[in-house]
């Protein structure tokens, strides 16, 4: 809940923070710290980082640095949750709940869903204490973490385990603590056990990037390697530091604590200036993937960001404007395949369409995600609006590649020639048709009111143009002009086309208007 609500709240401004923050390894780890200590998740961390490599707008060296800065950002909250703060528990959760229900404004239920997820976060320390301490005279219980104790590396690997099916470096590090607070456990043991949940709190991050490219998977590998060789290190020497962290005094309990942050802050001391070095030897294991000019796959639909529902969908306006783009691109270049018979612009064309098919695909499947976390009512219409956008792109893509390009096709085969001035009407058209095709995309990022109402409007004038090229070219077939009745299916068939095309562009119009009341709720007129 802390996490989400963080997101939500202040998504974007992590992000930016993040991307600022990679000039220097200093400031890398610096600001690894701070966004992790607010999200409480390292993992989260790992994802906002992997979608800046994911876009190429990050190098292997400073996402290292950030990740550094992220587990020693997971060590301090660990340090602050050890403090018995089971007092503002009922407080932090009574003025959560209060808070949500109180109102509809969506900075606020995001800022009290962050406080009661701490308020049961500190609940459940203080049950988990409170549930350990009778297991202290369960003797089967002591027996089993004697045997352990006897196993330190088997003690450390079920450890990694135990984290990664918990995706929380964080909360096994405060059970490890309890265990020791309650007596369970010593403090050698306890040590390893952390060491154990260092190593498994990567394993979630090498997992989620599994699918990814290279240069994404450079990161949570890295901080993989970070975490064994300080793991290797410091295994042997648990029994020394063990006695030197006891030197400091404290319970055992806060120990355990005060370990993890000081393991992660002696990675931080000898890795954060060999970022670079390491980065390089990462790219030669993983070399950065050729990638096609016009490849298919998405390129903006970032899966770290699903949670932040505002900003997951600013990254779907931004894969549809590409989508747009393709599409536009499609309805430019189809005018060239009809005036100069082109077969390879053809085939060109029909593998764009493949390219909207598939991106159309992959914005549905990410609002679909979006949807099953919690939205206002802002974002619930938006994302309304970015499905019904892309589905009319989608359909304008099967129009110029099923219909438009067959009537090419045919055109070529048949070796006709439109009249001068029937194709200089059908050039009218298609120039207005890019026009109102840029109009939309510009209604559909800005929401204007007026530009809608101007983009119905062009959208009567596109109709009227049409219906006079259609009594333009029935003119020529009344006077037997041979190459207007050779090409007079093709002509109209195109006319058709063009209009079926020009109202789906127009259709991005309708829901802003609506919501405007600018429109009548029918054009019928009342019966009788």
């Amino acid at each position: 809940m802390v996490e989400m609500g963080v997101n939500q709240a202040f998504g974007a401004n992590l992000r930016r923070l993040v991307g600022i923050g990679m000039k220097n390894p200093v400031m890398a780890m610096l600001v690894g710290m701070g966004v992790t200590g607010m999200l409480q998740s390292s993992t989260a961390t790992s994802m906002i980082t992997a979608s800046f490599a994911r876009q190429g707008l990050v190098q292997t060296a400073p996402a290292l640095a950030v990740m550094l800065g992220a587990d020693v950002g997971s060590s301090l909250v660990v340090q602050v949750l050890s403090f018995d703060l089971f007092w503002l528990s009922p407080l932090l959760i009574a003025v959560g709940v209060v808070g949500f229900k109180m109102g509809r404004a969506a900075m606020r239920q995001h800022l009290s869903r962050i406080l009661i997820g701490l308020g049961l976060i500190l609940l459940s320390l203080n049950q988990l204490v409170s549930i350990t301490e009778p297991l202290r005279t369960v003797p089967e219980m002591s027996s089993l973490f004697a045997a352990l104790s006897g196993e330190p590396v088997i003690l450390l690997l079920l450890t990694a385990l135990l984290t990664w099916l918990a995706h929380s470096s964080l909360a096994v590090v405060l059970l490890i603590a309890s265990l020791a607070g309650s007596g369970l456990i010593g403090i050698e043991t306890g040590f390893a056990m952390v060491l154990g949940a260092n190593v498994g709190g990567v394993l979630p991050q090498i997992t989620a990037t599994l699918g990814s490219s290279n240069e994404v998977k450079r990161i949570p590998l890295g901080n993989m390697i970070f975490k064994i060789i300080g793991v290797v290190v410091a295994f042997p020497l648990i029994g020394i530091l063990a006695e030197w962290m006891a030197s400091f005094g404290g319970e055992t309990g806060r120990q355990i604590a005060n370990f993890h942050m000081v393991f992660n802050l002696g990675l931080v001391m000898v890795f954060l200036f060999l970022t670079r070095p390491i980065a390089s030897m990462l790219s030669g294991w993983l070399p950065t993937e050729q990638r096609g000019e016009n490849g298919s796959a998405p390129r903006y639909l970032d899966q770290s960001a699903i949670e932040s529902p505002t900003l997951a969908l600013a990254h779907a306006e931004r894969e549809t404007l590409r989508m747009a783009d393709v599409v536009e691109k499609m309805v430019r270049n189809s005018i060239s395949v009809f005036r100069y018979n082109d077969e390879r612009l053809l085939s060109e064309i029909e593998g764009m369409d493949d390219t909207v098919d598939s991106l159309h695909q992959a914005i549905k499947f990410y609002i679909t995600d979006i949807s099953r976390e919690p939205m206002n009512d802002k974002d619930s219409h938006r994302a309304t609006e970015i499905v019904s956008f892309t589905i009319n792109l989608e359909h304008i893509g099967d129009i110029i590649d099923n219909n438009l390009m067959e009537l090419a096709r045919k055109k070529l085969r048949n070796k006709l020639q439109f009249s001068e001035e029937g194709f200089l009407e059908i050039r009218e058209l298609h120039r207005q048709l890019l026009e109102n095709l840029k109009l939309a995309n510009g209604v559909f990022i800005s929401g204007e009111v007026e530009m809608a109402r101007r983009l119905l409007t062009e959208k009567a004038n596109f109709r009227s143009l049409e219906q006079a090229a259609a009594e333009n070219h029935l003119a020529r077939l009344r006077v037997n002009r041979i190459e207007s009745i050779d090409t007079s299916s093709i002509h109209m068939d195109i006319l058709n086309e063009f209009k079926r095309i020009n109202s789906h562009i127009t259709s991005v119009a309708y829901p802003i208007l609506e919501k405007a009341g600018e429109l009548f709720s029918s054009r019928l007129k009342p019966a009788g």
